[in-house]
């Protein structure tokens, strides 16, 4: 029995051996991408040295184990370190099948950085474990849309992971993201309803804004179903009087909830004298 729609506080290498195999329907996640990499505001994001690329094998080994058979991994990575990435990967046992760019309007490094260019994309790829059968095609192109990084440094966009949720997995699966951040993957699985989250994240700090962001979700869904009126449809007998036995018969009819059986009896009736008269 594996838990789902739970974040654990710990490094997911020490975590996943707690999973069965084939446990997880899904893989949707966004590991540091060994670039020391520092947002506007100085944040950074742990293990993301590039002189310390070690728990790359053991995170991927151990998330393929736990991934179904023929089924999908979307992985986001650093483009400069990608044959750190892929030779990871490959060892594991995942098949490279796709590639997406997502193009942003505008530019993710500082400004006041000397860079040679403006990067304004991100990058994932579509992995494979056996040979899965595709649900949704999507482009392989896609847009962005920004976050304000108002949680997390390289915070990623809901509705995007979202989107690649409902193309990978299958409706009611467990969504497995072992570098969790603030819980954007759990979010789109909370907005879904119909999918399930796991994940990992070993900074406490991020971890208390995941489970708030959480909460906070939780709570709105909560909110709006409790302010929902129950939709019941009343459906109450038509009378029509019959001429020959004497006796009302009737026809299902959709009516306002006030009336009753014996505004129909009593208005047949009257239908029947004004005839007779």
């Amino acid at each position: 029995m594996i838990n789902k729609n739970i974040i654990y506080n710990k490094n997911c290498i020490k975590g996943m051996p707690d999973l069965p195999d084939n446990s997880v329907q899904m893989i949707l996640t966004d590991p540091p991408y060994l670039v020391n990499y520092k947002d506007r505001l100085g944040r950074s994001v742990a293990n993301d040295m590039a002189s310390n690329s070690d728990w790359l094998i053991p995170a991927f080994n151990e998330m393929y184990r736990v991934l179904e058979n023929n089924r999908y991994a979307v992985v986001f990575y650093g483009w400069n370190e990608v044959d750190k990435f892929v030779n990871a990967w490959r060892k594991a046992g995942f098949r490279i099948i796709g590639h997406f760019v997502f193009y942003k309007k505008y530019a993710s490094n500082a400004r006041t950085v000397k860079k040679h260019m403006e990067y304004r994309h991100e990058c994932a790829y579509l992995l494979a474990k056996g040979y899965p059968q595709s649900c949704k095609v999507l482009p392989s192109v896609m847009g962005w849309n920004y976050t304000g990084n108002e949680f997390h440094p390289t915070q990623k966009p809901v509705d995007l992971l979202l989107k690649l949720i409902n193309a990978f997995c299958p409706t009611g699966g467990i969504v497995l993201d072992s570098f969790m951040g603030s819980a954007s993957t759990a979010l789109a699985c909370i907005q879904s309803e119909i999918f399930d989250y796991l994940g990992y994240e070993l900074d406490n700090n991020y971890f208390n804004i995941a489970m708030s962001r959480i909460n906070e979700k939780s709570n709105k869904l909560r909110q709006v179903v409790s302010q929902e009126s129950p939709k019941h449809k009343v459906i109450k007998p038509h009378y029509k009087y019959n001429l020959q036995n004497k006796k009302p018969e009737s026809k299902n009819r959709r009516l306002p909830p006030p009336a009753n059986d014996d505004y129909f009896i009593n208005r047949a009736i009257k239908m029947q004298g004004v005839q007779n008269g």
